[in-house]
């Protein structure tokens, strides 16, 4: 069965579940969700999901594609250290796509927000010749443990919550139709939002950022909004014996994957002198007045100017 022999209200109804959650006024059916909010601030986030730029269909199943645009939204309202809420869902579908295909993205859609108890409570549908998906998402946060970008301060120690080269190295190994390597490739298809640490972590940071782009960018950020700048130690990037592995197959640096590649999704955070035993994670730098960003290694300082992933610049 095609989406066009349904059309978009039956696949409305198709995709539709009964609203238990009684903080949501009006939910799927109206113009517009309204719902109510019990504590601190609201927080919202967007992100789509592009056919072509951000997924193939020929290496991800419909479930992973619906579990990645959950997981991406969340990895956001993570770094703010605040707890994702309800979700709005709007697609654009080719009319010719199998309805199977949509029920997958939807069942990986619910199978993540599940995990996060988040609440899908509308959208909108509409045609295209590929498949897009948009995502918005909000949350809510006291105000006390609200996370930003632009609380970086010389003398912060920098911190990630984990792994990084993982995105880059399996989008790497399905552009080059590499076999094996399953724990890197089910790394970068089915990437998981860093939320729990996150929140354990919010109210001892001075600055938190989600690692989407890259650590080279995504530190240019911090540094940028707060008016510093950083040293990272190159040997203390935190890379698996898998990522190394990868890059040693396809003769490339697993540094590179790491600091420009993207898509990791771990955090990025700095935290003062007298909170660093109340964190967990890789200790990689220092926050440093001077504004140059530089990687240290072998005595040796080298500024990072490379960009990380940009959608405007290149696709998968």
């Amino acid at each position: 069965m095609k989406i066009k022999e349904i059309g978009e209200f039956g696949l409305i109804d198709r995709i539709t579940r009964k609203q238990n959650n009684k903080e949501v006024i009006v939910g799927i059916g109206d113009d517009a969700a309204v719902f109510q909010t019990t504590i601190g601030l609201q927080v919202l986030t967007t992100d789509c999901l592009v056919e072509g730029d951000h997924f193939k269909r020929e290496w991800f199943s419909s479930e992973q594609i619906g579990m990645k645009a959950i997981e991406i939204n969340v990895s956001d309202i993570a770094a703010m250290g605040a707890k994702p809420k309800y979700v709005l869902v709007s697609m654009a579908l080719p009319i010719d796509l199998d309805v199977e295909f949509v029920d997958g993205l939807y069942k990986g859609m619910w199978k993540s927000c599940s995990k996060y108890k988040i609440e899908i409570i509308g959208g909108n549908m509409t045609h295209c010749n590929k498949i897009v998906i948009s995502i918005t998402l909000t949350g809510e946060v006291n105000k006390k443990k609200l996370s930003l970008r632009s609380g970086a301060k010389p003398g912060d120690f920098i911190f990630t919550s984990g792994h990084l080269g993982f995105g880059k190295a399996g989008l790497r190994l399905f552009q080059e139709k590499i076999k094996g390597f399953e724990k890197v490739k089910k790394a970068y298809l089915e990437p998981k939002a860093q939320l729990k640490t996150a929140l354990d972590i919010a109210q001892y940071v001075n600055s938190l950022i989600d690692i989407s782009d890259g650590l080279g960018p995504e530190i240019r950020h911090i540094c940028k909004q707060s008016g510093c700048g950083a040293i990272i130690y190159k040997d203390k990037i935190p890379i698996s014996e898998e990522v190394r592995n990868v890059a040693d197959k396809l003769g490339e640096d697993e540094y590179n994957y790491a600091l420009f590649g993207g898509e990791d999704f771990q955090l990025l955070f700095t935290v003062s002198k007298e909170n660093i035993d109340k964190v967990k994670g890789f200790l990689i730098g220092e926050i440093i007045k001077n504004k140059k960003i530089s990687l240290f290694y072998n005595g040796k300082k080298k500024e990072i100017k490379e960009k990380g992933y940009d959608h405007f610049s290149r696709g998968i």
